[in-house]
């Protein structure tokens, strides 16, 4: 028995050893793998070491972890039950660890964010969440505490503000919650809406009897400038209707002409406003510095077209066949960029959006479209053509309408002769980078009266027709998708964004579409055809500009300082903001504690003042 227990006992003690064998190679090959990896990943990008990491956890047992978090939750568990106790919390701090070591450790449990099997850093959690959509950060903050966190910071919905185009200029800490913020946005967004689609909201008539007969419109932003027969050229903000209406004074007035020329255009931006006389002077005018020019100049002739650029002040005129483009310098002179004679009188010029070093003007004469460049050109150069890049031309076929944004210009072509074979009038499309035409669009028996490029959707182009009807084609497959039958006596204007279109007819008629349904929400009319529709989140202007600036039977007299409002022509401002029922959003005559009129179905806003009525007093008999 003795001899069997001896074999037993060796046999054990070299099982051991065998067993102890294995493990050590056990070690050594798993120290030489890890290694070799670390070795390998060392001059590697971040984001390997951290997939690195990753598989190297995922190779390892579950039971580890496994036991690790059960540790954790462990001393948790008790840290709170100290807590409750109102005794201090006990902390575990191995021999040999610094405090600050510690803390370190502390803060990486703090920011593991537990993704499945895996815990990742919080910055790179957090890169993954700045991928998702509000909805999908909702869903996410209702998983766990940690991913509630994660899914609320304020990174990530400063980012989505922004990227639904609200406070464009903020950072991150303007706003204590953007989350709020962007939620209060967008329930100004449904609200805004809706108004416009019931035609809620206040309508102001910005007028001036003194001006006599309206000549010519314009719009941008919070500012409206008007020209009248009188030569006066109002502006109005519509922000401040306390201040009125300011007066730009011309720089001619110093001749003292009877009678003054009648204004022929008016354009205005953010920072400068610009108008052009029959006489052929031009005045330029800064929104911010005061009332008085701060450039003039003149044509020989008659101004036939004018434009100002939307993104920086660049001033484009065309009288005649000549063409002029001033711009400010660095030190805020204003200096001629472009004096270029082209072979036909100009119909139209048109300044290229976007920023450049030297500005950009597009200009159509007959049926013809240039492209001028003010780096080929001086001011000293006389010949014909100079300076100008051939677009369009097509013999016979005139240019009946235009309009471009950065990249790309799009203008209406009137078929005649055996263009008419073809399927009708139609519009062209070409890139301003190649000079190319890329699209041919549409197939109407009428001439095209206005195209709206830049501010269509992208990849969408609406425009008018003397057929009477508004068409949206899309510009990647070339063909309509709207197409609406809207005046009767032809669309002079039009403007659309990613629900609505806003047209205005010959007729007087304004209206307002629902571009996915096709169908009409609300119009409104006013004597004299609309010349002038602009648009955005809140707002609408509109302008109703009489042809005859002359009318017969307009004055009692010679020396009559105003016309009969039938003449004058319409100004109209249509506010649909959330708050515009606040004191400083309606004109003073409409302030009123009266809610709305009587028997009116539209809640457009008060028309005539109302004084605040008091009930009678008793005399308690």
């Amino acid at each position: 028995i003795s001899m069997e227990e001896d074999e037993l006992l060796a046999f054990r003690e070299q099982w051991k050893e065998e067993l102890e064998k294995k493990t050590e190679q056990h070690r050594n090959v798993s120290s030489d793998v890890g290694k070799h990896i670390r070795d390998s990943v060392k001059d590697q990008p971040q984001y390997v070491s951290i997939a690195a990491g990753l598989l190297g956890g995922r190779t390892s047992p579950l039971l580890d972890r496994i036991e690790e978090e059960r540790a954790r939750r462990k001393r948790r568990l008790h840290c709170e039950e100290d807590e409750s106790n109102g005794a201090a919390p006990r902390r575990i701090i191995s021999p040999g660890v610094k405090l600050i070591d510690q803390f370190i450790q502390d803060l990486n449990e703090i920011n593991d964010i537990p993704f499945f099997d895996v815990e990742l850093p919080y910055e790179l959690a957090l890169k993954i969440f700045q991928f998702l959509s509000k909805r999908d950060l909702g869903r996410c903050a209702q998983v766990s505490k940690s991913w509630r966190v994660l899914a609320e910071d304020e990174v990530l919905w400063y980012r989505l503000c922004l990227k639904d185009g609200h406070y464009s200029g903020a950072s991150v800490s303007d706003s204590p919650c953007w989350k709020s913020t962007l939620r209060d946005c967008c329930t100004t967004e449904k609200i805004v809406k809706y108004n416009w689609k019931n035609r809620v909201g206040s309508i102001s008539h910005l007028q001036y009897e003194l001006g006599k007969v309206l000549c010519d419109v314009n719009s941008c932003d919070r500012l409206v400038i008007a020209g009248y027969t009188s030569g006066d050229v109002r502006l109005w903000d519509t922000l401040h209707w306390d201040s009125g209406a300011s007066y730009l004074r011309p720089a001619h007035t110093i001749r003292d002409e009877s009678p003054p020329p009648h204004v022929s255009f008016v354009r205005v931006i953010e920072a400068v406003a610009c108008a052009a006389y029959e006489n052929g002077c031009v005045d330029v005018w800064s929104t911010e510095s005061g009332l008085e020019a701060v450039h003039h100049y003149q044509h020989l002739q008659r101004v036939c077209a004018l434009d100002l650029g939307a993104d920086g002040p660049v001033l484009a005129s065309a009288s005649g066949s000549e063409v002029r483009v001033d711009s400010p310098d660095d030190q805020g002179y204003w200096r001629t960029r472009c004096l270029t004679r082209l072979a036909k009188p100009v119909d139209g010029v048109l300044v290229v959006p976007g920023k450049r070093e030297l500005p950009l003007v597009s200009v159509w004469a007959g049926e013809s479209v240039y492209l001028l460049d003010s780096s080929r050109s001086g001011i000293e150069e006389e010949e014909e053509d100079e300076g100008a890049r051939l677009l369009h031309s097509v013999y016979g076929h005139p240019v009946t309408c235009l309009d471009v944004m950065a990249c790309r210009a799009a203008l209406g072509v009137k078929s005649s002769g055996w263009g008419m074979n073809d399927g009708g009038n139609k519009v062209q499309v070409y890139s301003l980078e190649t000079r190319q035409a890329e699209l041919g669009l549409g197939n109407s028996p009428g001439d095209f009266t206005c195209i709206n490029l830049r501010d269509a959707p992208p990849h969408l182009l609406v425009c008018g027709n003397k057929d009477r009807r508004v068409r949206v084609f899309d510009l990647r497959s070339g063909t309509s998708v709207v197409s609406l039958y809207a005046h009767h006596l032809g669309v002079t204007t039009v403007q659309a964004d990613d629900w609505k279109i806003v047209s205005g007819g010959g007729e007087g008629l304004v209206s307002v579409w629902e571009m996915r349904m096709g169908a009409k929400l609300w119009e409104m009319h006013n004597r004299h055809p609309v010349r002038h529709v602009r648009f955005d989140a809140s707002s609408l202007v509109t302008a109703n500009i009489p042809d005859e600036k002359s009318p017969r039977g307009a004055c009692i007299t010679d020396d009559d300082l105003t016309a009969h409002r039938r003449h004058r022509g319409a100004i109209c401002f249509y506010d649909f903001s959330a708050d515009s029922s606040a004191q400083d959003r309606v004109l003073p005559i409409c302030r009123s504690s009266y809610s709305e009129t009587s028997g009116y179905n539209y809640n457009i806003g008060l028309a005539v003042p109302y004084d605040a009525l008091t009930e009678p007093q008793t005399s308690g008999l």
